[in-house]
């Protein structure tokens, strides 16, 4: 009976998948490939009903339980019958305090046979709530990690590139192949100041010569 249940949802917003973009509420950002359409479909469902938060809430949930290596090696498996995924995926949602519409995103990813999608999808829908929020996302790649003084200067160089009503969402990440300098990503400009892309620029140069 719950499998059939959470079929029918799942077909519902299956539905609401394929349905004219004029009909859905447009997320700030487009994200395109297979997990852009199901996460615009969810924040679409999501923001009419006023659970746009709750929804990204929710996901992190869903994200910690795919982890499970319990969980991953029969939904994430090809070798498991599809019917089994299912059931598996509505005994794990109807154990956790999630909306209807978590759980009828998951249901016809189950359906459709995407489930090995869901944290790419999970990961889109979180770059649309970030531009909801209006945050822009900003990773910066370091050869060494950067102290607490170099990152509050940074802070205040990048916020020149962003509108006054956006805020810097900043990720650092550490890369010793670059040996030094930095490369940052920030919406969609991408500057290369490592000390790598310098030398093989001036190798090339001289190479030329």
């Amino acid at each position: 009976m719950a499998a059939r249940m959470l079929g029918q949802q799942a077909r519902q917003f299956s539905t609401s998948v394929i349905r004219p973009v004029a009909k859905l509420v447009r997320p700030p950002i487009q994200v395109y490939g297979l997990e852009g359409r199901y996460a615009t479909a969810l924040f679409s469902a999501a923001s009419k009903q006023s659970k746009l938060n709750q929804v990204e809430q929710e996901l992190g949930k869903v994200s910690s339980l795919i982890k499970d290596p319990k969980i991953s090696t029969i939904v994430m498996n090809p070798h498991v019958k599809q019917s089994v995924k299912q059931q598996a995926i509505c005994d794990i949602l109807a154990k956790t305090n999630v909306s209807p519409i978590t759980v009828n995103l998951i249901n016809v990813l189950a359906e459709n046979g995407r489930l090995p999608i869901t944290g790419d999808v999970i990961t889109a829908f979180a770059k649309m709530m970030s531009a909801h929020r209006g945050e822009v996302i900003c990773s910066v790649t370091t050869a060494q990690p950067l102290d607490q003084a170099n990152l509050s200067e940074l802070k205040v160089v990048l916020k020149g590139f962003v509108e006054k009503s956006e805020t810097i969402k900043l990720e650092t990440k550490t890369d010793s192949s670059i040996m030094g300098g930095m490369i940052i990503t920030i919406g969609d400009r991408y500057v290369d100041m490592s000390t790598k892309t310098k030398i093989q620029k001036l190798t090339k140069l001289i190479r030329e010569a």
